[in-house]
């Protein structure tokens, strides 16, 4: 089987952490069949000298490049960010229809993986082709996106004609469904975690590794893993953290792992806290930081089924999180961790001054969850794909 995908989510020389559980989902899929894959970069005319920095940088991504054994090619795609959006799926479409349309004959599905504009392009380049599409929705794509008037026709437009639609949790496919999906062409798949990199540490030992030292070695460490930016409940956490009694802020440690567009107004609101920032991080270091924790904090506005909910529980480490997406559906018993509203740092805080005394067996939380690896993923992805083209040849 041959598939296509498209997809903007994929880490890149300026984006290393842009979805990496993609780079090792499709790494998986392409040892099932072949896989065509095109990361694509959101672009506008003239942002090469104008632009803010961070959009500059993205003209340091290669045309093309090798990723694990899996041929990349990374199109510049028209994209409006924000007022731009209605327009985007048309004109991302548009800007890979030079690389697509050499491939009929050659494609026997397309997966488009984020529903849009990724997801609206794969099921306009399947009809191109005459193939079928599958939509593979991540969280914020339907949970945010899918609340824009402007946009629902879009997606409703998509859903209603791929071949299958995919998420990692219920609530996502419920979301999908309301825009139009199909619900005997909707599946749950598994999100997958690598075993070999996240496991059970002990946290004093990791935390030296990690260069640390004196009595923060002894405080009660809390990780947020993320981007940060205020969605993700960055600015909540901080938030929380002022509301709690200096004494209780003396027995913390609160790193804050990832980077973001709120980066700086997290850092000037952390001025005073016990806070230290990391930046940008690859996963095996995630899994170190993970080791070095004693509760992963995530307080987003909004989820789908994050792969780092279920790499902190493989590591044996509470989750205090928001009541959000798919998060519930993992964190289902109180040995797991704790669930919080989200937007509400009040409540946040006193889940951290209860975690703060809470102790516990991180080898009872990891012993507690066995959640699938990549490879298994991979197998249901491949699954539904192979089931979509069955169908469409005998259509």
């Amino acid at each position: 089987m041959r598939v296509l995908i498209v997809s903007k989510i994929f880490p890149n020389v300026h984006e290393p952490m842009n979805g990496p559980y993609n780079r090792l989902k499709f790494g998986e899929l392409n040892r099932r069949c072949e896989v065509t894959l095109l990361a694509l970069v959101p672009w506008l005319p003239g942002v090469r000298r104008f632009g803010p920095e961070a959009t500059r940088g993205r003209a340091r991504v290669p045309m093309q490049e090798w990723v694990d054994d899996l041929w990349v090619r990374h199109p510049r795609v028209l994209y409006g960010p924000k007022i731009g959006r209605p327009l985007s799926g048309p004109l991302y479409t548009a800007s890979i229809l030079p690389y697509v349309l050499p491939l009929r004959g050659q494609v026997d599905a397309v997966l488009g993986s984020f529903a849009y504009p990724d997801g609206f392009a794969a099921v306009a380049i399947g009809k191109l082709l005459g193939v079928p599409s599958v939509i593979e929705c991540l969280g914020s794509d339907v949970n945010v996106l899918g609340a824009d008037p402007l946009l629902q026709p879009a997606l409703r437009w998509s859903f209603t004609r791929a071949a299958a639609v995919i998420a990692p949790s219920q609530p996502l496919i419920d979301k999908a469904i309301g825009l139009g999906a199909r619900r005997d062409r909707a599946r749950v798949v598994s999100t997958g975690i690598d075993k070999t990199i996240f496991r059970v540490r002990d946290a004093k030992t990791t935390r030296k590794d990690l260069g640390f030292d004196g009595d923060v070695l002894e405080r009660r460490w809390f990780v947020f893993i993320g981007r940060l930016e205020q969605s993700k409940g960055a600015l909540d956490l901080l938030d929380a953290l002022h509301r709690l009694r200096p004494d209780q802020r003396d027995r913390m440690h609160v790193v804050m792992v990832g980077d973001g567009v709120d980066r700086a107004a997290c850092e000037e609101k952390a001025k005073g806290l016990p806070v230290h920032f990391t930046g940008v991080v690859q996963p095996p270091d995630v899994a170190k930081w993970l080791g070095a924790a004693d509760v992963m904090v995530l307080p987003s506005w909004a989820e789908g089924k994050p792969n780092v909910v279920l790499e902190a529980l493989t590591s044996g480490r509470r989750v205090l999180a928001s009541d959000v997406g798919g998060i519930p559906s993992v964190v289902d018993r109180p040995e797991l961790g704790r669930l919080v509203p989200s937007k509400d740092p009040a409540r946040l805080a006193e889940a951290l001054a209860r975690e703060l005394e809470h102790r516990y067996v991180p080898e009872e939380v990891a012993a507690a969850v066995n959640f699938p690896s990549w490879a298994d993923a991979a197998d249901e992805i491949h699954d539904v794909l192979a089931r979509a083209v069955r169908e469409h040849r005998r259509g």
